[in-house]
C-alpha cells in the first residue's frame, strides 16, 4: 500500500514531469484525491475532463497494475481521514480541505459508496440472509447513537411486514435485557462502526453466547462485532463528512426487505393491514 504522503509526492513529480495528458490530470488528482476514492474510471474521467485511458495510464505511472488497486489505497487513505482518526479530526479536515466543494465531495463519495456497495461479493452476502431472516424465530436490531436510526428503520419497517421482527431496543439497558432473551433460531442485526459502540458490541457477544446468529453490518471485517459473526455485510462508509457515511448502511437495509417481501406470501397482506390501522386511526393526512 503507498502511504497518502507518498502517492502525493508521486503525483507532484508526474504533475511535472509525465506526457501531457498526465501533467493536466495529475495536479487534478492531487487536489481531489477523495473523487478518486468514489469513482469508476468513467466517472472519474468525466469529473477531471480527460480521456478514461489517462485515469488508467497515470494509475500504472504510479506503479499499480490497474485503476482498482490505485483506488482501493485512494480509498483506504479516505476512509482514515488521510490520517485523521477522530471525528474532531475528520471535522477540521473538511474545514481545511473541502471549504468550497463540500457539496460536490459528498455527492462523489455517496455515488463511490453505492457502486462498492452493489458489488457481487455485497450482493451475495445479502441474498445468503433473506431466507435465514424470513425463517428466523426473531429478528432483532440493535444500534445506538448514529446508528439507532438504522436500527430503528430496520425493525419498524420489517415489523410492518414481518410477524418475526421484534420492537427496537430503546430504553436504557434495553439491549441487554433484549439479548438475553435470545436462542439459537434469533438472528441480531447489529450496526457499528469506528468508534464502535460498547453497548452494541456486548449486546453481540450476549446474543452470540445465547446461540444467536449475528448480522454485523460494520465499517470492517476486523471490527469487533464482526468476531463470530454469522454474516458479516462490510458496509462502504467514506466520505468528507466528520461521521462516516450510512447512506450505504440504509440501502443495503431497503434491499434485505425488499428482497424479503419478494419471497413472503404474507408480507402484502402485513402491509396492508398496517396502512389500514395507521389510515383508519388518523395516522395519515390527505
Amino acid at each position: 500500500m503507498m502511504k497518502p504522503d507518498e502517492m502525493k509526492a508521486a503525483l507532484a513529480r508526474i504533475g511535472a514531469e509525465g506526457t501531457p495528458a498526465l501533467r493536466q490530470f495529475a495536479p487534478w488528482v492531487l487536489d481531489n484525491l477523495p473523487q478518486v476514492a468514489f469513482h469508476s474510471i468513467r466517472g472519474l474521467a468525466q469529473q477531471a475532463g480527460v480521456n478514461h485511458n489517462t485515469v488508467t495510464r497515470l494509475a500504472r505511472e504510479l506503479g499499480y497494475d490497474g485503476f482498482d488497486a490505485f483506488r482501493a489505497d485512494v480509498q483506504a487513505g479516505v476512509e482514515a481521514g488521510l490520517g485523521a482518526g477522530s471525528y474532531a479530526a475528520r471535522a477540521r479536515s473538511l474545514r481545511q480541505g473541502h471549504r468550497d466543494d463540500a457539496l460536490a465531495a459528498v455527492i462523489a463519495a455517496h455515488r463511490g459508496n453505492t457502486e462498492l456497495l452493489l458489488s457481487p461479493e455485497t450482493v451475495q452476502t445479502l441474498g445468503a440472509c433473506i431466507d435465514p431472516l424470513l425463517a428466523a424465530r426473531r429478528v432483532h436490531a440493535i444500534g445506538v447513537r448514529s446508528c439507532f436510526s438504522i436500527a430503528h428503520y430496520l425493525s419498524y419497517v420489517g415489523g410492518m411486514a414481518f410477524a418475526n421482527f421484534a420492537e427496537g431496543p430503546s430504553m436504557p439497558g434495553a439491549i441487554v435485557d433484549q439479548m438475553s432473551r435470545t436462542g439459537p433460531e434469533d438472528i441480531v442485526v447489529a450496526i457499528t462502526y469506528a468508534h464502535y459502540s460498547q453497548e452494541v458490541v456486548r449486546g453481540c457477544e450476549i446474543a452470540r453466547s445465547r446461540g444467536a446468529r449475528v448480522l454485523a453490518m460494520t465499517d470492517s471485517h476486523s471490527s469487533p462485532i464482526a468476531a463470530g459473526a454469522w454474516q458479516v455485510l462490510r458496509l462502504p462508509m467514506g466520505g468528507p463528512h466528520f461521521l462516516p457515511s450510512l447512506n450505504s448502511a440504509f440501502l443495503a437495509c431497503e434491499m434485505l426487505l425488499a428482497a424479503m417481501a419478494a419471497r413472503s406470501d404474507t408480507a402484502a397482506d402485513r402491509v396492508s393491514d398496517f396502512e389500514a390501522r395507521i389510515g383508519q386511526f388518523g395516522g395519515y393526512t390527505g
